[in-house]
């Protein structure tokens, strides 16, 4: 059986695949509202490059590990002289508003940046990264629940898809394989 991360470190890290980039096409434009309301793209205003996620900013599943691994992932590239910025694309627009979706975040990282838009422009998004989601319950307690993909994208300063990560990776797993794309990718 091959194991997930095995299979994104071999496209991360080397053979034909790193070479030749992903072996699917996944991403491209969008412009979506920042938590400060500001419009923010694929591309970075400061180029850096990005860690994406598609998820909701209370999310008690597999955001509440993806998140936090995107913001470790962040302060130790930072910490390198590496800086990285981890951004999330919500599935849930109806609580992650320009009001809400910003304070979660930056408890978990000071330059995290929480993306909302109308449902047109976050379809846009969605149908870039090939992102599929669905609302199954709604749990007493936490409100509507969605499931949704886990992988994180790395995307240049400019917004091209460099790789995936799952959020099962150790901060310096993902670390490695962060710095062999961006150096790769010049």
């Amino acid at each position: 059986m091959i194991r997930t991360a095995t299979v994104i470190g071999a496209l991360s890290l080397g053979g034909a695949s790193f070479a030749a980039g992903l072996p699917f096409d996944v991403g491209g434009a969008f412009t979506l509202t920042d938590q400060s309301g500001a419009q923010h793209s694929q591309s970075d205003p400061d180029g850096w490059p990005q860690l994406l996620f598609f998820g909701y900013a209370n999310c008690q599943q597999i955001c509440s590990v993806a998140l936090p691994l995107m913001a470790e992932i962040a302060t130790d590239m930072g910490a390198a002289g590496m800086p990285v910025r981890p951004v999330l694309i919500t599935v849930d627009p109806a609580r992650d508003t320009v009001e809400t979706i910003g304070p979660p975040l930056e408890y978990l990282h000071p330059d995290f940046i929480g993306l909302t838009g109308t449902p047109e422009a976050l379809q846009v998004a969605y149908d870039a990264f090939q992102v599929e989601f669905e609302h199954i319950f709604d749990d007493p307690q936490y409100g509507p629940i969605f499931s949704h993909g886990s992988f994180i994208y790395l995307l240049s300063p400019t917004g091209e898809v460099l790789s995936l990560l799952p959020p099962i990776l150790s901060v310096e797993q993902a670390g490695d394989i962060l710095r062999a794309r961006l150096k790769a990718a010049g």
